[in-house]
């Protein structure tokens, strides 16, 4: 709709118009305020913008990108109501196991290609960044955790004690951030974000949808579902699928990155960070 009027905006709304139309996410994400200084524009112009396009205001424009972004979800409270409501249902958990098993399903099929670009685009990475925030933190961690294994040039950045922009500052613009979030998106996902673009560093999605935020700016994108009949998404199929990244990754480095690994296991268990299995001693007569 806005493409379709452009023309007949004046040249301070065509503008503001430009710029949403660029930045859907950010439209999204970011206060009026804040969205019409990016824009050089007024807050008032970014009014007059949703009023001319035949919104009451800013809030419901902003709501109609959002719904064509596919970022509308039922928030938590009545979801969990609803359930509450279900009692002792014995049917609950297995229709959460079959939730866990399609959204598996369906992340396998939208990630025929995907797997292998975005190991490509790590391993060219001088260094490589997982941004994880709030619930999307255990992919993120997961995915960390096992990529040092094998390549030292891994860290995590979860903003934990205030430090969000002390990480974000080492990102450089031969970098690369791998973005693990999915809706409801958070602040610090677009910090992230922004961060990574300034520098020129490129961007490895991995979230819920080829709209959401992150894939928008991304350089290449991972999706997972997160399909739930509880109260809260599910991050079963990101977690597998971060594993599966990892797979790819061994497989394309190879014996250098098998030998990583065992070095890796060898030193847990000197250190003592793996516990050893004790044998039973066997004596004469046992």
């Amino acid at each position: 709709m806005i493409l379709d009027r452009f023309n007949s905006l004046s040249p301070k709304l065509q503008g503001a118009a430009r710029f949403v139309i660029d930045h859907p996410n950010d439209v999204v994400l970011t206060s009026m305020r804040t969205l019409a200084e990016r824009a050089q524009a007024q807050p008032a112009t970014m009014v007059r913008l949703a009023k001319h396009l035949g919104y009451g205001g800013w809030p419901e424009l902003k709501d109609a990108i959002a719904q064509d972004l596919g970022l509308h979800a039922q928030p938590y409270g009545p979801r969990a109501k609803t359930l509450a409501k279900r009692g002792q249902d014995a049917g609950l958990q297995s229709e959460m196991f079959r939730a866990h098993h399609d959204n598996l399903d369906v992340t396998e099929s939208q990630n025929v290609s995907s797997l292998r670009e975005a190991a490509k685009l790590l391993r060219r990475a001088e260094r490589v960044h997982v941004a994880g925030f709030r619930a999307s933190l255990p992919i993120a961690l997961s995915l960390v955790y096992g990529y040092r294994l094998f390549r030292n040039s891994v860290s995590l950045i979860d903003g934990q004690g205030g430090g969000l922009e002390m990480q974000l500052r080492c990102i450089e613009h031969n970098h690369v951030v791998v973005i693990v979030s999915f809706a409801p998106y958070s602040w610090e996902t677009l910090a992230a974000i922004e961060t990574a673009k300034a520098v020129g560093a490129q961007i490895l999605a991995m979230t819920d949808s080829n709209a959401s935020p992150l894939a928008l700016a991304a350089d290449a994108t991972i999706l997972f579902a997160v399909s739930s009949p509880s109260f809260f998404p599910s991050t079963a199929a990101g977690l597998a699928v971060a594993e599966a990244l990892l797979e790819v990754l061994v497989v394309e480095a190879g014996e250098d990155a098998a030998e990583r690994i065992e070095r890796a296991e060898q030193q847990l268990l000197d250190s003592g960070a793996y516990l050893r299995t004790r044998r039973k001693r066997i004596t004469a007569g046992s």
